[in-house]
């Protein structure tokens, strides 16, 4: 489930610095997903 919200983050951070929609919401939905991820991965 992690990994599929990770992804689909990825792309639509992807397609923002392509298209510049919704500015920084992007970039702080990407480093919010990087902080959740990083944290699972220390949990294990």
């Amino acid at each position: 489930m992690i990994w599929t919200i990770i992804g689909i983050l990825l792309l639509a951070w992807l397609i923002g610095f392509v298209v510049d929609v919704a500015g920084g919401l992007i970039h702080i939905l990407l480093i919010i997903a990087l902080v959740v991820f990083i944290a699972k991965m220390l949990r294990r």
